[in-house]
């Protein structure tokens, strides 16, 4: 059995092979059976295309670490199996992969349905957050809450089977592609971007959904030239699974109406790539920003060449690492005393040594603690803590860090950074009931 390509995702197809292709793309945490509800009734018109995230649903484990990489991937797997011009809907994530198609690739995307999507999804802090959890915790926390961001807690307590299905088929994704994922979501926004999407779109939100709910679902018709909003009752974020028939209902009705006459429908590749067996569903009954930055400037080097000014790359540094929120307060208290050290530190500290290609950030993470602990810096400690965490250190990495100053920087300064330490950690890896 053959593996798929690093560059290429696991797919399948159903359908007429003559029909035009409708792709179908997942939430994260899902696999491609969240839209098997809608399979017998749009294949009636189209030869659907269901793909699966790195690491979900047995896919192999190849991270991918933006959205824009993930549309790329999808493009080189619809170009192996023949696929040009398509319809594509997605759910969340998958609803962010559709929305970098249609603004990158516009002449691969034909119509668009934004399910449950947003064109900024929460915070980066957000996100990053829920990587350090999984990273200390394992995926089970989130399993055993994704109910209830996902269903509504009438259809969650009514449907047992299709409960206990989410949670399985968290448990079994890719603990590293899951966080992968989560740092893709926490980089994207588009919301200056919107305007540029020219394909018929279809924003579909639930009524109920408290992951990205109605507010977000008016951004992005607000956003889209040629948008319509359409809300779904007793759903909230897997829309899909919770009320099929409507959604499905939906979907048809748009792709029927909004699809260019011209659309192609020549032959299209139907081998699907080897897949391992996943979850199904089980049988469901059917119903009814202050300004924060200088603009760029330009800096001259010392032998007269010309190159970008290092502080737009180190404001994203720095907020990738310390959080949008330690940022944002860093940067609104400061005034005319402070100002001018706060762009200092943002433009040399982080646009010229921490971007440096030499080290990662996992261990500019030890170096940077390490140095925090022999000089004393408590407060800048609990700080670069957190920081690690985000960089992907892991609690014992940070106590062999820390072990390692009582040598060499001694105890008592150690004894004070174990016990910083041991908050930060705490505080960051303990799940939320």
């Amino acid at each position: 059995m053959s593996e798929t390509p690093m560059n290429t995702l696991q797919y399948r197809f159903d359908g007429p092979e003559d029909a035009p292709a409708l792709v179908l793309g997942p939430s994260l945490g899902t696999t491609w059976h969240m839209w098997d509800r809608q399979i017998p009734e749009l294949t009636r018109q189209w030869r659907v295309f269901r793909f699966d995230l790195p690491g979900h649903g047995g896919a192999p484990a190849h991270p991918a670490g933006s959205v824009a990489e993930l549309a790329d991937r999808l493009l080189a797997t619809l170009d192996a199996a023949g696929v040009q011009r398509f319809g594509y809907a997605g759910c969340s994530l998958g609803g962010a992969i559709g929305t970098e198609l249609a603004l990158r690739h516009p002449q691969r995307v034909a119509s668009l349905a934004l399910i449950a999507s947003s064109p900024r999804f929460g915070t980066a802090d957000e996100f990053r957050q829920r990587g350090v959890i999984v990273r200390s915790n394992g995926l089970d926390p989130i399993a055993r809450t994704s109910p209830e961001r996902w269903f509504t807690s009438g259809f969650a307590a009514a449907q047992p089977a299709i409960t206990d299905w989410a949670v399985q088929m968290v448990r079994t994704t890719d603990p590293g592609c899951y966080i992968a994922a989560c740092e893709a979501l926490a980089a994207f926004d588009v919301r200056t971007e919107l305007g540029a999407i020219g394909v018929p779109t279809l924003v579909l939100v639930g009524s109920d959904d408290q992951v990205t709910g109605p507010a977000e679902a008016r951004t992005l018709v607000a956003g889209i030239p040629d948008a319509r909003l359409a809300v779904v009752p007793a759903a909230s974020h897997l829309a899909p699974v919770e009320q099929p028939a409507a959604v499905t209902d939906l979907l048809v009705r748009h792709f029927s109406t909004a699809w260019p006459p011209a659309h192609e429908t020549g032959p299209h590749a139907i081998q699907a790539a080897p897949v391992k067996p996943v979850l199904a569903p089980p049988p469901l009954p059917v119903a009814p920003v202050a300004e924060i930055a200088p603009a760029a400037q330009v800096a001259q080097a010392s032998e007269g060449a010309v190159r970008p000014d290092p502080y737009d790359a180190g404001l994203k540094v720095r907020r990738e690492v310390l959080g949008d929120a330690h940022v944002d307060r860093a940067l609104a208290s400061a005034d005319d005393f402070s100002g001018d050290f706060q762009e200092l530190i943002t433009r040399y500290a982080w646009g010229e040594v921490w971007t440096r290609p030499g080290l990662d950030r996992r261990l500019r993470s030890a170096v940077t603690m390490t140095a925090l602990v022999a000089g004393g810096h408590h407060d800048e400690l609990a700080f670069h803590v957190r920081a690690a965490l985000r960089n992907g250190l892991t609690a014992d990495e940070i106590k062999e860090v820390l072990l390692q100053t009582a040598i060499y920087c001694g105890v008592p300064a150690a004894n004070t950074a174990f016990r910083i330490a041991q908050q930060v950690i705490r505080e960051e890896t303990t799940p939320e009931e």
